[in-house]
């Protein structure tokens, strides 16, 4: 994969998300935005797409993720790639750490509940100055997802549409 300039080889598999590789999602979030900088968080790592594109820029990234072979994956595919990120459980993630960006194909699937949760628990982590950057499938809620975190006090606007997705820009209220 090709990410701002840079060549990556990763390694996939079955039993984790996007298993043939690049997804149509992570591709259109990584190509409409410049990288972040300084600490970002990739939230729902998969192998690494986010994770290792972001650190071959050379910012701090955290790569967290539910399932194990996921994490095994994305510190393969950092080690290989000669990366610095530190992938684990979200309980691993120290409660001091704050990040000046989350970037994010989140698990719309695990439902709306969950997803709710999981973005209440993450985004307070963003920096006063800090921004989140989430890719949904129009189909999958981007719009309802917007606006719900906006009522939330998260105001987010879309700051790309292609190919059926959204990407969200999220920052404190």
């Amino acid at each position: 994969m090709t990410a701002w300039g840079h060549e990556l080889t990763m390694t996939t598999a079955t039993g984790v998300f996007a298993r043939d590789g690049l997804d149509r999602a992570t591709d259109v979030l990584l190509r409409h935005d410049e990288p972040p900088s300084g600490t970002v968080l990739d939230l729902g790592s998969g192998w690494g797409a986010i994770a290792c594109a972001v650190a071959a820029t050379g910012a701090t990234v955290w790569a967290v993720d539910v399932n194990e072979r996921a994490l095994e994956l994305t510190r393969l595919n950092a080690e290989r790639a000669g990366l610095a990120v530190t992938a684990g459980r979200p309980e691993e993630v120290p409660d001091d750490v704050r990040f000046d960006a989350i970037w994010s194909n989140p698990p719309i699937r695990v439902g709306k509940d969950a997803l709710h949760e999981l973005l209440l628990t993450w985004l307070p982590r963003l920096t006063d100055d800090g921004e989140a950057r989430l890719v949904v499938g129009k189909n999958l809620g981007a719009d309802s997802l917007q606006r719900w975190l906006a009522d939330q006090g998260w105001p987010t606007d879309r700051v790309a549409s292609e190919r059926g997705f959204r990407v969200l820009r999220t920052r404190r209220g």
